[in-house]
């Protein structure tokens, strides 16, 4: 049977591989195409998780490591309990990578603990920025950061990614992760959540390529056309920085009225592109940062987000 399980993981690395082809493809034969992919996609991922489950189901009962003496016996009531599920954050996770895998971008894993440079120093900000003080954010005794932000993976990604520039294609890639803020916790606000971070490079994009690859975004997110809108913003690794907004959905009450401040995004500071070797007079790029923990919320009406965070299984049960 295990066997069995690595041939359909062999498989489907394979056809994950087929999604980067999405971009190469005639506009018009790109939904179909991607409903192809996402469609033998599920067959196998549910055709290993039917072998998992097989497997699990014929091995040897559970054995009780916190017992004090040997031999150990199963306990009746671990026989018998529920069996765990996917957290609705990894789910929701997930849906948004496959958005952005459908649109021709790369997936980069962010980190959990990183240094002063790609957390500041790289993203332009200034020496004396109050962000850089432990009021904001945390350290640990060494002088490690727990990122505050996608952001931090922005240099990494150009430095890794610019030869493609080279090559005559854009840089585009999206950054799922982990992120941590010193908060006063309350029903909106979380020190631990997760974000998705966005940058795209090429030698021609400008402010309407990052406001239609936005747009496109959450209208496939939402199932549904959408006005969009911006405001002004601040960031120092973007100018212009913007807010981006749009209607709220139907598909979580809207009624074309309304609107919704999704995530911050701009063009990518000269300066960002200079610490990464790249020519700003030659290219240019835009970035965008939201929650994963919001769009979550938000399309399951959620009132508090530590329930996220809360480990509560009548909470958790409810997402099976």
């Amino acid at each position: 049977m295990t066997v069995e399980i690595a041939k359909l993981k062999q498989q489907l690395k394979k056809l994950e591989a087929e999604f980067g082809k999405i971009r190469t493809i005639a506009p018009e034969k790109r939904a179909t195409f991607g409903k192809e992919l996402n469609a033998k996609k599920q067959f196998l991922l549910n055709q290993i998780a039917k072998l998992e489950q097989s497997a699990l189901d014929a091995d040897v009962a559970p054995i009780d490591i916190t017992a004090p003496t040997a031999p150990n016996q199963p306990l009746p009531q671990l026989m018998t309990a529920d069996h765990g599920s996917r957290h609705p954050l990894m789910t929701e996770m997930d849906r948004v990578m496959q958005i952005y895998q459908l649109m021709g971008f790369d997936i980069v894993e962010s980190r959990q603990l990183d240094d002063e440079f790609h957390m500041f120093d790289s993203l332009n900000f200034p020496k004396d920025h109050p962000a850089r003080g432990d009021y904001d954010t945390f350290r640990t005794e060494e002088n490690f950061i727990p990122p505050a932000h996608t952001s931090t993976m922005q240099h990494r990604v150009l430095k890794s990614y610019k030869h493609k520039l080279e090559q005559g294609r854009p840089i585009a890639v999206a950054v799922p992760g982990r992120v941590f803020r010193n908060e006063d916790i309350d029903a909106t606000h979380e020190h631990t959540l997760y974000q998705c971070e966005g940058v795209y490079v090429s030698s021609d994009c400008n402010l309407g390529h990052m406001l239609g690859v936005l747009r496109e975004f959450f209208e496939r997110y939402f199932e549904q056309p959408l006005k969009i809108r911006t405001q002004p913003g601040f960031f120092p690794f973007t100018e212009p920085s913007l807010e981006f907004l749009i209607e709220k959905p139907k598909s979580i009450g809207g009624k074309g009225a309304g609107w919704l401040e999704m995530l911050g995004c701009g063009m990518i500071h000269p300066n960002v592109l200079k610490m990464a070797d790249i020519d700003p007079e030659k290219y240019s790029g835009f970035a965008w940062g939201g929650g994963i923990d919001r769009l979550l919320m938000l399309r399951y009406g959620l009132s508090d987000i530590r329930y996220l965070e809360s480990g509560k299984l009548r909470f958790l049960k409810e997402f099976r």
